[in-house]
């Protein structure tokens, strides 16, 4: 197909108007033309072939303030959805996740020792079987993938995740195999800094840090100029290797003194009892405790986060630091704690404006970032998918 041509334009309008409702949620066709910069006439023929397409569902007239006829409302479909998968050292967890960034449904599994990736890819995908059996109403685009660690995001091969082991992994190759559905993979910070930047604390930021902490260690990623920072293989934004100490302890791909190996989640739950806990858990519990030692180790840890963020500040003037994950629980704990550490540490000019703030999505938050990056083909092409099932 030649560039410029009349299904090129229609293309393109038929996405602006979906990503519009995608970020915007619910609005009427008037919004939709203001938002886009179509005119109505335009826009109700767009809205018309995304509802045959099944992308959106037309609702009764709304008054929206304007002179005129009252406009008809717009919703995105409620059964377009993809499978996001996110492994970790000590779980798996399984979502259909919707057009619309709402995780539909969620399976989190806790293993007993690391997986392998055959592990992975067998129990995910009798998972993702079992939703689609129960959900026979979703029409899955997709599996995406969210990997604590470096991914060729070509063919999905996870180059190294050192946490969980893998070394030149074909993840994506057997997941295809396995579900007969397209996969994409890529690695987890990089995901969740795009959902944060289309859906959360991200949103209208064009230049942010997002740094992501779990089980499997310390994942970043940045957004400049609102686009994902990717460098000259994919790979930039890894800050959880970024030295900040002089200790011997090493993290996993052997670099002493680093952010990862200095701040980690491990010590924070087994401070807290040890044992299982997911996100929302550690939050609680953390937050709930106030006793020295974990006020000991929470500014200890806000001390080398501080060291690794202050470089990245003084280096990339970003408007805003996002922290994800363990990383967030951080914060949460004591935001002015973990502030006035990183102003001892950066150029007074370039911490001017520069706010430190949670993720917003919470625990869903890698989900939703793998689950829309497997809708991305519908969304940038959406009159030539052939939909699937999950019947």
């Amino acid at each position: 197909m030649r560039k410029g041509t009349s299904e090129d334009v229609r293309r393109e309008n038929l996405t602006a108007v979906l990503r519009a409702l995608m970020v915007g949620g619910n609005m009427s066709r008037a919004e939709l033309g203001r938002l886009t910069g179509r005119n109505r006439s335009t826009v109700a023929s767009l809205v018309s072939d995304l509802a045959v397409l099944g992308l959106v569902d037309e609702q009764d007239p709304v008054t929206d303030g304007t002179v005129g006829r009252p406009s008809h409302g717009v919703a995105l479909s409620t059964s377009v959805a993809a499978f996001a998968v996110h492994p970790e050292v000590d779980a798996l967890t399984v979502a259909i996740v919707g057009l619309d960034a709402q995780v539909r449904r969620k399976v989190r599994h806790e293993f007993k020792q690391i997986p392998s990736m055959m592990d992975v890819v067998m129990l995910a995908s009798t998972i993702m079987a079992a939703m689609g059996a129960d959900d026979s109403g979703f029409r899955i685009t997709g599996i995406g993938v969210a990997v604590p660690g470096l991914v060729r995001t070509v063919d999905g091969l996870v180059r190294n995740a050192p946490h969980l082991e893998w070394r030149d992994a074909p993840l994506g190759q057997a997941f295809a195999e396995a579900m007969s559905l397209p996969v994409h993979v890529a690695n987890d910070a990089q995901l969740g800094a795009l959902a944060e930047r289309d859906y959360g604390a991200g949103r209208g930021v064009s230049d942010f840090v997002y740094l992501n902490g779990g089980a499997s260690g310390i994942g970043g990623a940045i957004i400049a100029g609102g686009a994902l920072l990717g460098g000259a293989h994919g790979y930039a934004g890894e800050l959880g290797h970024t030295p900040v100490s002089g200790s011997d302890r090493v993290d996993t791909v052997g670099i002493p003194g680093s952010l990862e190996a200095e701040v980690t989640r491990e010590e924070i739950v087994t401070l807290l009892g040890g044992g299982h806990m997911d996100p929302e858990a550690l939050e609680s519990a953390l937050l709930s405790d106030r006793s020295d030692p974990v006020r000991a180790a929470v500014a200890r840890q806000h001390g080398y986060l501080a060291i690794a963020l202050g470089t990245v500040v003084n280096v990339l003037n970003p408007e805003r630091v996002v922290l994800g994950g363990f990383l967030a629980s951080l914060l949460a704990y004591d935001p002015q704690g973990l502030r006035a550490a990183l102003e001892a540490r950066t150029l007074a000019p370039a911490m001017e404006g520069v706010d430190i703030v949670s993720a917003q999505l919470g625990a869903n938050l890698l989900l939703i970032g793998a689950a829309h990056r497997a809708l991305e083909p519908l969304v940038d092409d959406p009159a030539s998918r052939s939909w699937g099932s999950t019947d």
